[in-house]
C-alpha cells in the first residue's frame, strides 16, 4: 500500500498528515521545529511503513530549511509544492473555502496521491554544489543591495551636492568606485570638498588604490570640485553631509560583502567537475558560471530534456492558444536568478563569440528588440549547457553556430 506524507511548514511548529493510496487518513501530528520534532517525525513515519529501501515521499511548500534538509539526506523524494498551487487544490477539499493547517497538510499528501507526476522531486545535489548556491545567492544577493545602496546614496548627493557627481561620474561605477567612497568620506559637503588641496587629493586617490596618473586626477578633481554650483543653506548642508556619511557606511558595507563573497564562491566553483563545462562557454567566467550551477545544481536527472531547463531559466516563450487565438508571449513565471545571470551570459557572449553575435544580428533583423534578442539568445545557450553537460563535452563554437545555418553569416574559426 502506497503511503504520502503532507507537512504544512511554520516558524516553529509543523503539522503533519499521513494518507494510504485510498486517501484514508492514517496518522496526524503536529510537531516542533526542533530535534525532537524530526525525531517524532521519523518515528511516525517508520510506523507506518517507511524504509531506507522504500521511504515514504513528502510534500511541503518550501524548498529550504532544516526540515527540509533533513528530510532529504534521508533519501526520501522530498517535493515542494509551490503555495499557489496548493491553494487551487485546496477547493477540491473546501468549498467552504475554510482553511487550517491541518487541511493544508492533508492537501498536500493528496497532491502526492493523485498527482506526484506532476510536481517535481527536489534534485539531489552535492554537498559542493550546494555550498556553491548559498555562497552565490548571498553574492548577487549583496550586488543587489549595493546597486540600492549607491541609487541612494546617488539620489541623496543630487540633492545638495551635484558637482561631486559630476566630478566622479566619469567612472564606470559611479560613487560605488573605491575612489568615489574614500573621497566622499573625506568631503561629504561642498564646502570641504573645495578645500582640499593638491596634496590632500593625491594621499586620498593612494589611499583608494590609485597608482599611475595621480598627479593629473588630482588636478582634474581639484578643479572639479571647485566648479560653481547650486547650494543648500549652511546648515542643511551639513546635516545632509552627515546623512551622506550614514548612507556611505552602508554603500561600504555591501561593497565590502560582494567583493568576499565573490572571492569565496569562485574557490569552490574552479573545484566542481562541472566548473570546466561551464566556463567553456563564451561570456561565462568562474562568478558567473557559479551563478548559473548553483540555480541548476548538480543532478542530471533534473532536467530531462532542454526544454525544462529553457523553461526553468525563462528564456522559452509561453504560448497560449484557445480557439483562433494563438499568443506567443515572454516567460514571467521563471527563477529569476538565473534569468538575471542569462541576460549578462548573453550580453557578454556578444564579444567573445562571432557565432553568438551573428545569432542576435540575425534576430534584430527579424524584428526582435534588444531584450527579446538577448533573451532568444540565451535560449539557445541554455539549451547548449544542457547537451554538454549531459554528454560531458565542452562548448565548440561550430556546432553550437553552424556556419550552415545561414551563407551569409561570417565563418567561425
Amino acid at each position: 500500500m502506497n503511503r504520502s506524507c503532507g507537512i504544512d511548514w511554520a516558524s516553529d511548529h509543523h503539522d503533519v498528515v499521513l494518507i494510504d493510496d485510498t486517501g484514508s487518513l492514517l496518522a496526524r501530528a503536529r510537531i516542533d521545529d526542533t530535534a525532537e520534532g524530526l525525531a517524532q517525525l521519523l518515528q511516525l513515519l517508520a510506523e507506518h511503513g517507511d524504509s531506507a529501501e522504500e521511504p515514504i515521499p513528502v510534500a511541503i511548500e518550501t524548498s529550504r530549511g532544516l526540515l527540509v534538509s533533513c528530510l532529504r539526506a534521508t533519501g526520501r523524494a522530498v517535493y515542494a509544492i509551490n503555495p499557489l498551487a496548493a491553494a487551487r487544490y485546496r477547493d477540491r477539499h473546501a468549498v467552504a473555502r475554510k482553511k487550517s493547517d491541518h487541511l493544508d497538510a492533508l492537501v498536500l499528501a493528496n497532491i502526492l496521491r493523485t498527482d506526484a507526476a506532476a510536481h517535481r522531486i527536489l534534485p539531489a545535489d552535492s554537498e559542493l554544489a550546494q555550498a556553491i548556491a548559498v555562497l552565490a545567492r548571498a553574492q548577487q544577493d549583496a550586488v543587489w543591495d549595493r546597486t540600492q545602496a549607491g541609487n541612494k546614496l546617488t539620489s541623496h548627493l543630487r540633492e545638495y551636492f551635484p558637482g561631486f557627481l559630476a566630478a566622479v561620474g566619469v567612472r564606470r561605477n559611479g560613487v560605488c568606485h573605491p575612489i568615489a567612497r574614500v573621497l566622499l568620506a573625506a568631503t561629504p559637503t561642498p564646502t570641504q570638498a573645495a578645500r582640499l588641496a593638491r596634496a590632500q587629493l593625491r594621499s586620498l586617490l593612494k589611499k583608494a588604490g590609485r597608482k599611475v596618473t595621480i598627479n593629473a586626477e588630482a588636478e582634474r578633481l581639484q578643479t572639479a570640485l571647485r566648479l560653481p554650483q547650486m547650494r543648500q543653506l549652511p546648515l542643511v548642508e551639513e546635516a545632509m553631509g552627515r546623512q551622506t556619511l550614514a548612507l556611505l557606511r552602508q554603500l561600504d558595507a555591501a561593497c565590502t560583502s560582494a567583493d568576499d563573497l565573490a572571492e569565496a564562491v569562485v574557490e569552490p566553483f574552479e573545484k566542481h567537475p562541472d566548473a570546466a563545462i561551464i566556463t567553456s562557454f563564451p561570456g561565462l567566467g568562474s562568478l558567473s558560471g557559479a551563478r548559473v550551477l548553483a540555480e541548476i545544481g548538480d543532478d542530471r536527472s533534473r532536467f530531462a530534456d532542454a526544454k525544462g531547463m529553457k523553461a526553468y531559466a525563462g528564456s522559452a516563450p509561453v504560448t497560449r492558444a484557445s480557439g483562433k487565438s494563438l499568443a506567443v508571449l515572454a516567460r514571467r513565471v521563471k527563477n529569476q536568478r538565473l534569468a538575471a545571470v542569462g541576460y549578462v551570459w548573453a550580453f557578454a557572449s556578444l564579444t567573445h563569440s562571432a557565432g553568438a553575435r551573428a545569432h542576435y544580428d540575425r534576430r534584430r533583423q527579424a524584428g526582435d528588440r534588444h531584450t527579446a534578442a538577448q533573451r532568444n539568445l540565451f535560449n539557445r545557450m541554455i539549451g547548449c549547457l544542457h547537451h554538454c553537460l549531459t554528454q560531458r563535452v565542452h562548448y565548440d563554437e561550430n556546432s553550437a553556430f553552424p556556419a550552415t545555418l545561414d551563407p551569409q553569416l561570417p565563418s567561425v574559426a
